[in-house]
């Protein structure tokens, strides 16, 4: 066990369910698309194509990316909403819609009034930037479009779903690398858990392949030339990805209230920072993160059947991961199924958190857990049960969903099974 130690469970007034999630990504277009290419362990890392139109003029040292395939924004939005939408804002609505829907909220203006809407995104409309950039450094025009402020600021996601439903309570936009939407997913639940909000609109999204971004990450020198392996003996880095998720967190009693389906308990949050190297990992801080989230639920490690790991497939994140695992976990470590989903779905950044809490969730509603796909051989630095290559049947009653970050910025949800 741990010798890290546990602060006390700060239970609030109110048990937090979800009752509705939306998922756009490079597995689909909605939940149960990405659910079944999960399940079904198929892959969304493809050889680039239309987001990265400039590729010709600065060629990348990678190939694949996990581009979200056949989205037709104007089927969604109308022209007038798309001149204010960056696609990273696309990404945080169209999931939202699903949620919403899902969920079956009747908004009375009291609830508008309060709900809080917390999304979380890495670069925000970085790729509406660009575009202007290149038009004045490349195509040496005088100005950029006049709405580049609005597409690319990084609260957009939020303000949208904001004027969208008209919710006008706590309102904003978290930026911590890849732990974004689950830092924001955390607070939400801390909102709602609290009292202060009566239902919460939380997730994240992020549009990340553009040519800038793509280049930025290439210099760093951890992207796979072929495809992502977690925990694999020859994983060889991350692959980028795009996408967003969002969840509709409320208190049980008012969900039961007024007929709604919970589909998982949300029962613990945790967040540390590693106040150590700004890129590289330590294995101190996500450690405490879990450890925080498992006393904020009121659970101990052995009730843990399940983790979602950050698992990017970098050499040093795979393993300061294990070490992490294993210091929470202690012997039960070896008992807990661990699996990566980026292995599918790619590395979604800032959206991560939020892709992969809805995993997470629909593991334990569904009794599957997905795999680590793509894996080969064992690495013994990464010795954990990390599910290889098919979704395994298993009734789990907690999980973890694990998102670090550079900066070593850390966030962890638990999860309950709702029975």
């Amino acid at each position: 066990m741990s010798s890290v130690p546990l602060r006390a469970a700060t239970h609030g007034p109110h048990r937090v369910v979800i009752t509705g999630l939306g998922v756009i990504s490079a597995l689909g277009h909605n939940a149960t698309e990405f659910w079944d290419a999960l399940v079904g362990c198929q892959t969304g890392i493809r050889p680039l194509r239309s987001s990265l139109n400039r590729i010709e003029a600065a060629p990348l040292r990678f190939e694949h990316v996990a581009e979200v395939q056949g989205f037709e924004p104007e089927k969604y939005f109308d022209p007038r909403e798309l001149s204010f939408m960056d696609r990273f804002a696309q990404f945080a609505v169209m999931p939202a819609m699903e949620a919403i829907r899902q969920s079956g909220i009747e908004w009375t203006p009291e609830l508008q009034e309060r709900t809080a809407v917390i999304t979380g995104s890495c670069m925000g409309g970085r790729g509406a930037e660009e575009n202007g950039y290149w038009e004045l450094f490349h195509n040496h025009r005088t100005r950029v479009h006049p709405l580049t402020i609005p597409l690319g600021m990084s609260n957009a996601g939020t303000s949208h779903i904001t004027m969208r439903w008209g919710l006008q309570g706590p309102a904003y936009t978290i930026s911590t690398a890849c732990a974004s939407s689950g830092h924001a997913i955390g607070q939400a639940f801390h909102l709602v858990r609290s009292g202060v909000a009566p239902m919460a609109i939380a997730g994240g999204s992020e549009a990340p392949l553009f040519l800038g971004g793509m280049k930025a990450w290439e210099a760093m020198r951890v992207i796979s030339r072929d495809t992502c392996r977690p925990f694999s003996a020859d994983r060889s880095g991350l692959i980028v990805g795009e996408g967003g998720a969002i969840l509709v967190l409320e208190p049980l009693e008012a969900a039961l209230a007024r007929g709604a389906t919970p589909l998982a308990e949300i029962v613990g949050f945790g967040a540390t920072a590693d106040a150590g190297h700004i890129t590289q990992p330590t294995a101190t801080g996500p450690a405490r993160a879990m450890q925080h989230a498992l006393a904020d639920a009121g659970i101990v490690p052995e009730q843990v059947g399940y983790i979602n790991a950050h698992g990017t497939a970098t050499e040093a994140n795979d393993r300061t991961e294990t070490a992490a695992i294993r210091t929470v976990f202690g012997a039960h470590a070896d008992a807990v199924a661990v699996s990566s989903s980026k292995s599918m779905h790619g590395h979604t950044l800032g959206a991560a958190g939020a892709l992969e809490a809805v995993a997470t969730i629909l593991a334990l509603r569904s009794g599957m857990l997905p795999p680590t796909a793509n894996y080969t051989k064992p690495d013994p630095a990464c010795n954990l049960d990390v599910i290889p290559n098919a979704a395994r049947e298993q009734a789990v009653e907690y999980a973890l969903s694990n998102s670090f970050a550079f900066g070593g910025l850390n966030a962890v949800l638990a999860f309950k099974a709702w029975q």
